[in-house]
């Protein structure tokens, strides 16, 4: 090999190295750490009409992060079909945008491996339509989100017809105009509508939650660094049982994953 290779390799290993921890270097350097969130309603996010201000259950996890890093907390209000592209872009240092994990969301971005809870996706039905079974959603069509990891076993399981939509409320409002016989969205929001007037022609007939799956934090690939440290954060989270808390606090109830990572991690 020559000196001209090894030369080249060590600039392209230095070169690694750095853009492992480009975020966290970026989040100290500026005293603050920005995050991308979806506030597409309660629990989970939502906009103070008076103040603009974010609000809701991923947006105090955020400040959460900021409060652990010692560092100011700036939220980011993203989209489904636009969150990878703002966190690849450098829009927002870390997700916490409503992302479960998936084998195909690892392929391009990282994650911090320890969830912070579980959630999955439950089917908002007008009232009377005759379907008590996901499986009755055959050949009917059904309202997603863009990029929602309910897409793959609602068509592949269930062979339902996906109208999938850019926003959360693009897709319920297709609901009421009857562009679909259901609308699939994470549980915590689709059970927090039926306490609405507005949606008391409505149910949530069929049984359990759609693939609940591991909520994480996702990140830039190879920033093994901002990796560790958050995950030493979320890990003290569940020991102090923070995250139940919050979840009590904030109308997301806590699951049952949820309370046992709790007890995991409170005996260490």
């Amino acid at each position: 090999m020559t000196l001209k290779t090894l030369t080249a390799l060590g600039l392209a290993l230095c070169a690694s190295l750095a853009h492992a921890d480009a975020t966290l270097d970026k989040i100290e350097q500026r005293h603050a750490i920005s995050v991308g969130v979806i506030l597409s309603g309660p629990p989970f996010g939502t906009l103070d009409p008076k103040t603009g201000e974010h609000l809701g259950y991923n947006v105090e996890l955020a400040k959460g992060l900021g409060q652990a890093l010692g560092v100011e907390t700036r939220t980011v209000s993203v989209l489904a079909p636009n969150r990878v592209q703002f966190l690849q872009q450098g829009k927002v240092d870390v997700l916490i945008a409503n992302m479960q994990y998936t084998d195909e969301r690892a392929e391009i971005l990282d994650y911090v491996p320890t969830p912070y809870e579980e959630v999955g996706g439950a089917a908002l039905i007008r009232k009377g339509a005759g379907i008590t079974q996901w499986a009755d959603l055959k050949d009917k069509p059904v309202c997603v989100s863009q990029g929602s990891n309910f897409i793959k076993p609602l068509q592949e399981t269930y062979g339902a017809q996906i109208k999938a939509f850019r926003s959360q409320s693009e897709s319920l409002l297709s609901l009421r105009g009857n562009g679909c016989v259901a609308a699939v969205h994470v549980s915590p929001t689709m059970h927090a509508l039926l306490e609405d007037a507005e949606w008391s022609g409505y149910e949530i007939p069929l049984p359990g939650d759609l693939i609940p799956s591991k909520s994480v934090i996702w990140i830039r690939k190879g920033e093994h660094d901002t990796q560790a440290k958050l995950d030493a954060i979320v890990r003290d989270w569940h020991r102090s049982g923070w995250l139940i808390a919050l979840g009590e606090r904030t109308g997301m109830a806590p699951s049952q994953a949820l309370r046992d990572l709790h007890e995991q991690y409170s005996h260490e």
